[in-house]
């Protein structure tokens, strides 16, 4: 059986958060680490979800690996086709969801695509084309203070019209929540009218799935993982979809426990504060002028394995991160930090660890790597946004990759009690 979906994700711990948003409602789901090689996608999944670092490169490199991704896809049968970024509709006016949109509309020949980062359960809701964080609007949230893409326009038309030549619109709530047909017809005179672009309200979970039902035949949708919670449904009645039942089922894998936690976030920084095990806090800036701080972190974590989950972490008030890119730079600062990070990894998973949470989407991106993982199998959600995954290959272990801004305060230790 061919997979169904095709999802193209600009980071690593948004594509697990959307295919952890489809294994709830009911579809097998497995995500690549990058663009998966000819052969690489089983045959018993519903959804095939490709892990990409496209958010914060240059417009051309992303726009390359997201075309590069569907290809891919379509080749692997997909008939529906998702871009997923995230919640917080994290980029630049240069780029990358306005440029990798117009790619991916051109090279499917359709006239239009949706944007809907709305994740009403996670506190990201859109009025009157306005991203809302919580009860402020994204601009006066921490998110203005991101080190690599600071949010200060809370208008998502205004956002993305200057990352595009086309046109941008907007289908506010009262649209969206007269139903799916009158949503669908505000679509369709839109794209009579020439806009390739739409901004959609939403700020429950309700407006979601008249969402997910009147885009249901769309080749290309774009959105945060919200927008997946309609999906699986809107299949299902179509015929596309059959089955529900153990969607999320992993293995069991032994092995033990630790944390490494590379976020700057408001959300991140209060679940280290909450942890209650054993924590290493690394010294950034030794990390940054080249010091061994790595090796002494693995000889500190070798002393407590088995006694139940341990922390490490790099994680930085927003002041402190900006005084470590005005000493060494923000390429250099960021690069020795996730490096850290990566080595930590490995030497945890070569030490016994057999499940890993890791905290923040560039860290998560280079764990991934260092430890060679290709493709998650996707589990039970923890959080909203953030499930168990396992990694596929000889020597399996259990993966937990959160976004930044995601997850409640006891998340970490939430987290290790599920298993």
């Amino acid at each position: 059986m061919m997979a169904i979906l095709g999802v193209i994700a600009d980071d690593f711990t948004g594509a697990t958060d959307i295919a952890g948003m489809l294994v709830k409602g009911g579809m097998r789901t497995i995500q690549t680490i990058g663009v998966p090689s000819k052969g690489a996608i089983p045959d018993d999944v519903d959804a095939v979800v490709v892990a990409l670092k496209t958010r914060s490169i240059a417009a051309r490199d992303a726009i390359a690996q997201s075309l590069a991704a569907l290809d891919v896809l379509k080749r692997a049968g997909c008939r529906r086709f998702f871009f997923k970024y995230c919640s917080t509709f994290d980029s630049t006016d240069a780029g990358n969801i306005g440029p990798v949109g117009d790619a991916l509309i051109e090279a499917l020949q359709v006239k239009q695509a949706i944007y809907c980062p709305a994740f009403p359960e996670n506190g990201r809701t859109i009025f009157f084309g306005h991203l809302f964080v919580g009860d402020v609007l994204l601009s006066d949230s921490p998110m203005r203070h991101h080190p690599l893409n600071p949010m200060t326009d809370a208008s998502l038309v205004r956002v993305l019209a200057r990352q595009t030549p086309h046109k941008v619109g907007l289908v506010p709530l009262k649209q969206v929540q007269s139903g799916s047909a009158t949503f669908r017809a505000a679509l369709d005179r839109l794209a009579a009218d020439g806009t390739r672009h739409v901004v959609v309200d939403a700020v429950a979970d309700t407006d979601l799935g008249i969402i997910g039902e009147a885009v249901g035949d769309d080749l290309l949708v774009t959105g945060g993982s919200g927008v997946a919670l309609g999906l699986p449904a809107a299949y299902r009645r179509r015929g596309l979809l059959a089955h529900k039942a153990n969607a999320d089922a992993l293995p069991a894998i032994a092995g033990a426990s630790a944390v490494l936690a590379g976020s700057c976030s408001a959300a991140t920084l209060g679940q280290i504060a909450a942890f209650k095990g054993p924590h290493l806090h690394l010294d950034t800036d030794a990390i940054c002028r080249g010091d061994a701080v790595g090796e002494a972190a693995l000889a500190w974590a070798r002393d407590k394995l088995g006694d139940g989950p341990i922390l490490l972490s790099a994680s930085e008030s927003p002041d402190a991160v900006k005084a470590l890119q005005a000493r060494y730079g923000v390429e250099k600062s960021s690069h020795a930090i996730e490096k850290t990070m990566a080595g930590l990894a490995r030497g945890l998973v070569a030490g016994g660890v057999g499940r890993l949470v890791v905290a923040g989407g560039e860290t998560s991106g280079a764990v991934v790597s260092a430890l060679d993982v290709t493709a998650l199998r996707i589990g039970p959600e923890i959080d909203p946004g953030v499930p168990w995954t396992a990694s596929v290959g000889d020597r399996p272990i259990l993966l937990a990759l959160k976004s930044g801004n995601f997850g409640a305060p006891d998340f970490f230790t939430k987290a290790f009690d599920q298993l």
